[in-house]
């Protein structure tokens, strides 16, 4: 028993070292970094935790660093793409017992999408760790809704160990219509890109009583040290088998969109998120071939056909940090290009959207601009909201926001 606690010792004191001289130099620590802050409420407590392969600190999975430091760990929640991240999008996840430590893994991604009574039956604390992207169509905040929502009922508390938002330097897109459009892409009455990391979003979710029936759950968010909403963050592994890097995570809230329209956005290529376009695209000037990659795009649309389209590999950081805007202007061009416009929406679009609106106004032939104008007084609301969450210092709104 000795011989544990000092290996526990120190493996503490290695891990906390470097984190403390960052924190002096005032350099970035994530959430789950600063371990000081959370261990002493888990001690004693038995603990379940929501986390995926992004769930890193210092290049330790967050589980393997609790059981190293003598947290009664329980079981694992795992969201989409599975807990260690490579299962594609929209597959569903079957409930398994993780390999490495024995711990159970239930799945929030498949038939049940919030964990039941029996799942968090003598569980004091759930532990929240996810790499979010801040695109409303990402469904990590739709897993931590129903996490937050079924701890609340059955009365465990929920510490949500916060990262940066790699989109959280501007707000944008047309706000969810929850009476038209709520989804599982798509829960909550914010904008498309809502400029909040996972930690603010979710004192949002308590704070604005959006669980089922008002109520909140016990919630506390470890904040990050040394981040403020002016930066640009790289996360340090892709959060989901299709974002591999942060020219897909920029794009990712321009890009998205199409995934509800005929367009192909590179799955089944080494760039997704990063190109766009289709067998008959009139462009002829870039092409691609969709395979088969396995854990990331199994079944990609297009799959073996020669595809032209635009390739936006060099465009996407610097653009984004100017404009602070989602682009329209490439869903209009491959909507007016298209040669059956009225076959170019599908039914997820809306969903995607958030609305029934935007595809209205693209059918109707509206601009960008007007298009981007109707907009700003659902976000001029939306902001008075957000800035009562907000953990950290704010990005300066340009013209567009």
């Amino acid at each position: 028993m000795r011989r544990r606690l000092v290996a526990i010792a120190l493996f503490r004191a290695i891990l906390l070292a470097p984190a403390r001289a960052a924190e002096q130099m005032g350099e970035l620590r994530v959430g789950a970094e600063r371990t000081e802050l959370y261990l002493p409420m888990l001690r004693g407590s038995n603990v379940a935790i929501l986390a995926n392969h992004t769930s890193l600190v210092c290049g330790v999975h967050l589980v393997d660093t609790l059981l190293s430091m003598g947290v009664n760990l329980k079981k694992i929640f795992c969201p989409e793409h599975g807990f260690r991240g490579d299962v594609e999008a929209g597959k569903y996840i079957q409930s398994q017992t993780d390999s490495k430590t024995g711990l159970p893994l239930v799945s929030l991604y498949g038939k049940n999408k919030k964990p039941s009574g029996e799942s968090l039956g003598g569980i004091d604390y759930v532990l929240i760790d996810l790499q979010d992207v801040g695109v409303r169509y990402y469904t990590y905040t739709s897993t931590m809704h129903y996490v937050m929502e079924a701890c609340a009922e059955q009365g465990v508390a929920v510490i949500v160990l916060d990262r940066p938002n790699p989109n959280g330097f501007y707000i944008d897109g047309p706000m969810l219509d929850t009476a038209t459009s709520r989804s599982f892409v798509g829960m909550h009455p914010v904008p498309l890109v809502h400029g909040l990391t996972i930690g603010e979003y979710a004192q949002m979710i308590n704070g604005e009583r959006w669980l089922k029936g008002g109520i909140q759950c016990r919630l506390t968010v470890i904040p990050c040290s040394g981040y403020t909403h002016q930066q640009t963050y790289a996360p340090p592994v892709g959060p989901s088998p299709n974002l591999p890097n942060l020219c897909s995570i920029l794009l990712y809230p321009s890009l998205g969109l199409f995934e509800g329209t005929p367009v192909s956005v590179g799955r089944g290529t080494d760039w997704p998120f990063q190109i766009f376009g289709y067998p008959d695209f009139p462009l002829r000037g870039f092409h691609f071939t969709p395979e088969e990659r396995p854990h990331a795009s199994v079944n990609p649309p297009y799959k073996d056909e020669l595809c032209f389209g635009i390739d936006l590999r060099d465009y996407a950081e610097a653009y984004f940090r100017d404009a602070c805007a989602i682009n329209l202007d490439w869903l209009l061009m491959a909507y007016r290009a298209y040669p059956k416009p009225e076959a170019f929406f599908n039914r997820f679009f809306k969903n995607l959207a958030g609305t029934p609106k935007l595809r209205q106004q693209i059918e109707q032939g509206m601009s960008a601009d007007d298009i981007r104008q109707s907009w700003q007084a659902d976000l001029q609301a939306f902001r008075s909201i957000r800035d009562k969450y907000l953990l950290y210092p704010d990005f300066i709104p340009t013209k567009t926001q």
